[in-house]
């Protein structure tokens, strides 16, 4: 397996375990679902701007939470 596809996997399965910690979703308050919404979307965006660089895709769901955080603060 090469880094570049082991990096790729080891992306999806962060994505992955974060999404399945999400599992109670409806005890959650808005501000939390929208960091949640964010960094997964962040996750996304980062993968695709870096080409699956594993720090772009973290950054970009570190980034991703915390705007989500500040949105969701909002409502």
């Amino acid at each position: 397996m090469s880094i570049s596809a082991l990096g790729k996997f080891s992306a999806v399965l962060v994505l992955a375990t974060a999404m399945a910690g999400c599992s109670s979703w409806d005890n959650m308050s808005h501000r939390q679902k929208s960091a949640v919404t964010g960094a997964g979307l962040g996750g996304v965006a980062g993968a695709v701007i870096t080409g699956g660089g594993i720090l772009g895709t973290v950054g970009g769901a570190a980034i991703g939470g915390v705007i989500g955080d500040q949105v969701g603060k909002n409502r």
